[in-house]
Formats: C-alpha cells, sequence, structure tokens
C-alpha cells in the first residue's frame, strides 16, 4: 500500500527553526531516516513516518514543543499538561477553549482564538506580532494539529467547510489541500479554519486512559490518523491503487463506478483541494517513491508495477514529479 508523502519543504521548514537554536541538521536526519542528499532537490518527497519522526526528534533535541520555530521555547510537557485538561472537558467546544486559554500564555508570537458566526465557528490564529518564515510555519502547524487533536478528542473527523491561509500559494500547495481534504484560500488575513457550528457540541469522548495511549503515538496520529476515509478523493485513490500495474480507469468510469456524473466527480474533486490526473500521478509518484528503497526491485520493475509500458516514460514522469531521475532519487535517499 502506498501511503501518502511529505514535502521536503516541511522538513526544510523543521530544520530552520532547528538551525535557530545551533543544532545541525544531519543528527536530525539520520534519527529521522531522511538522507541530508534529499535537501538538494526541491520537489523531493519524505514518507510521513519519516516527517513524525523529524518532529518526534526535533522536539526532544530542542527541548522545545514548537521545534525552535519560536522565539522562546515552549517547554516540553506542556502539550500533555494541555491534554490532561482537554480530557476533563465535556464537549469539543469546551475542549477547544481551554486549550486555547493554556496556550495564550505559552506563545509570544501568536494566540488561536475560537469564535462562533451564526451557523459556522472558526479556528483562527491571530498574530501578536511580526513574524518570518519560521514563525509562519508554527501558525500553520499550530492550526493543522489543533484539527487533529479536535478530531481525536471527539473521536471522529471534523469536516471543514473551508480554509484560510496567508501570503501566496506555495508550490506544494496541493499537500495543505490534501491535509485538510478542502481547498485552501490564499492571500487572507489570518490562518483559519471554518467548520458548522454544531460540531462543537460533540461530546469530548477520551480519558486518562485513552490519553496514554494517545502520547504513544504522538505526533503520526495527528499527522495521518483522522483522513476522511469516505471522501471522494480517498475512494478513488483505493481504486486506482488496485489496479495501479495496469491501465489506470478514465474519470467516466470512475464516475460510473462511484454512481456519479463525471461533472458531480469533478466538482466533488475541486471540493476536496483535487484534481482527477494530479490524483493519479499523487498516487504514481508516493507508490514509486515507497518502491524504489527496494533493492530487490529494478526501475523496470517499478515501472511497471506503476503502469507504465515502457522505463523512460516512467523516467521522465518521475522527474517531472520529484526533479530528479528514479535512479538518482534512490541514491540520494539511501
Amino acid at each position: 500500500m502506498a501511503h501518502h508523502t511529505v514535502s521536503i519543504h516541511h522538513v526544510e521548514q523543521i530544520l530552520n527553526g532547528a538551525a535557530r537554536r545551533g543544532l545541525a541538521a544531519a543528527a536530525l536526519l539520520q534519527r529521522a531516516g531522511i538522507s541530508e542528499a534529499l535537501l538538494e532537490a526541491p520537489l523531493a518527497r519524505v514518507s510521513q513516518a519519516q516527517y513524525a519522526a523529524l518532529l518526534r526528534v526535533a522536539r526532544h533535541r530542542l527541548r522545545d514543543e514548537f521545534w525552535g520555530l519560536l522565539q522562546r521555547p515552549v517547554p516540553l510537557g506542556s502539550f500533555a499538561q494541555c491534554c490532561r485538561l482537554l480530557v476533563q472537558t465535556p464537549t469539543l467546544g469546551d475542549a477547544m477553549r481551554t486549550g486555547f486559554r493554556f496556550f495564550h500564555g505559552q506563545l509570544d508570537e501568536f494566540v488561536p482564538r475560537l469564535r462562533v458566526e451564526h451557523e459556522l465557528a472558526s479556528i483562527s490564529i491571530v498574530p501578536r506580532a511580526a513574524d518570518g518564515p519560521p514563525g509562519e510555519y508554527a501558525q500553520r502547524a499550530f492550526l493543522f494539529l489543533s484539527f487533529g487533536l479536535a478530531s481525536w478528542l471527539a473521536a471522529r473527523r471534523i469536516p471543514l467547510e473551508r480554509v484560510e491561509y496567508r501570503g501566496q500559494a506555495p508550490a506544494h500547495a496541493g499537500d495543505v489541500d490534501r491535509l485538510f481534504q478542502a481547498k485552501v484560500a490564499y492571500g487572507r488575513e489570518q490562518y483559519r479554519l471554518w467548520f458548522h457550528a454544531r460540531w462543537l457540541q460533540l461530546p469530548q469522548v477520551q480519558n486518562a486512559q485513552s490519553l496514554r495511549e494517545f502520547f504513544r503515538q504522538v505526533p503520526a496520529n495527528l499527522v495521518v490518523k483522522y483522513r476522511d476515509r469516505t471522501s471522494v478523493t480517498d475512494r478513488i485513490r483505493r481504486m486506482l491503487r488496485s489496479r495501479l500495474h495496469d491501465e489506470l480507469p478514465s474519470l467516466e468510469e470512475v464516475a460510473r463506478t462511484l454512481a456519479l456524473t463525471p461533472q458531480t466527480l469533478g466538482r466533488r474533486l475541486r471540493e476536496e483541494g483535487q484534481g482527477f490526473q494530479t490524483l493519479k500521478d499523487d498516487l504514481r509518484r508516493d507508490t514509486a517513491i515507497e518502491l524504489l528503497q527496494r533493492p530487490d526491485l529494478t526501475l523496470v520493475d517499478i515501472a511497471v508495477q506503476i503502469g507504465f509500458s515502457e522505463a523512460s516514460t516512467f523516467h521522465r514522469a518521475f522527474k517531472k514529479w520529484t526533479g530528479v531521475a528514479p535512479g538518482e532519487y534512490r541514491h540520494r535517499a539511501h
């Protein structure tokens, strides 16, 4: 099974935070199982497990819950202390308010806020002072991890109505759409998530016992667990994965299988921040990256397994996806 991969951009941001505290990249990357040579390929990808390992290693080496991204370290144990408060609350809304109040005293650069406007609620990240790229990444990370934590507290994914980001869309904007499973609007004043206010009334179902298991899996569980497996994107990805070594079905074939018109399927994908061709390319890319870690497979073997009849076509496609040829990528990744 091919898991989703993570842009090398996210690795670079964590390394930037570590560098601000004088910690060299090599030691962190080695512990996380990431080749330093991948940093030379701007379109390179790492596995979700590698990215989660990097977050975990950087957190412990820096003694900072926010990986050196903020001016003042957030002491280790702060996240755990906050979570112990959250599992004592009755509803998801109460948990969010409790958590955001807790971090108001921990963060200098920004504050998280929960607001309700008519039928919609929002989580916004409000800057307290001007900040550069490291602070920006910390804001984005806090927003996403808040969403993941809220989903864990309610034991279900909270459907998002829309997502707003500051600044211009980055080269890896598709990654952001996939993380939230929603289309992200850029150029806004704040980082913000919108969802129906009724979800705030969901019961908070976790307790001290489930919290211990949660701590054993964090941060990987927040990065990967609460995807909407019933979303059109995930349903199509599973369908395509089962036929990856053959000719992939067309949009029309997939639409018939899902009992949708092609127009409706295209619209549903756009609502989730996806396109059909991009979805196919991403699946092939992620599968190829996973298979390149297996020394028993030749490049021809990998090309066949992901549906290319000729190795040369696979080479061209892989270089378009990652910026380097598959053989060079395999060399850099080890």
